[in-house]
């Protein structure tokens, strides 16, 4: 398995898309399948959110300092994730508002995975380099073990 760091980030990313596709395919009434999705939605993200906020985007911005716009807007953008993980966490899968609430955050996260992806990845790639990102990835995936269970525990939260 490839510890690069960037390589890690996009499978989180492609593990929380077949999540959300799932949901998305699950039936109108399917309660308790759709809880079960949300639950690994909330912990995949959470996991997520905690290595790019503690690892990744202080490395980013070290090595780009051009991503200081685009680190900062993901910041943000992990900040309502995290509330909505924060209030689906608690929510019956039979509230009238549990599919919007999914919805919308699958809606947050796939702009914020596009802008991710597609706008800065690629020059923290280049600035980095294969040796820095593979010890970034290594850091991240030892410091998925300490991040926290709780959406609203990540820094981003009260950011």
């Amino acid at each position: 398995m490839s510890t690069d760091a960037i390589v890690l980030l996009k499978k989180d990313h492609k593990t929380v898309e077949g999540l959300f596709k799932r949901f998305e395919k699950a039936g109108e009434k399917a309660y308790e399948e759709k809880r079960r999705i949300a639950d690994s939605i909330i912990e995949e993200l959470t996991i997520h959110a905690y290595i790019e906020e503690e690892i990744f985007y202080s490395a980013a911005r070290e090595a780009v300092p051009e991503t200081k716009d685009h680190v900062l807007e993901s910041v943000e953008e992990h900040h309502v994730v995290v509330w909505m993980l924060s209030e689906l966490t608690g929510l019956a899968a039979t509230d009238e508002t549990f599919d919007a609430k999914v919805t919308v955050l699958t809606e947050n996260v796939r702009h914020h995975v596009d802008e991710e992806e597609d706008d800065w990845f690629p020059q923290v790639r280049a600035a980095m380099g294969r040796k820095r990102l593979q010890e970034l990835g290594q850091q991240m995936l030892d410091a998925r073990a300490r991040a926290p269970k709780d959406p609203l525990k990540l820094s981003s939260a009260t950011a």
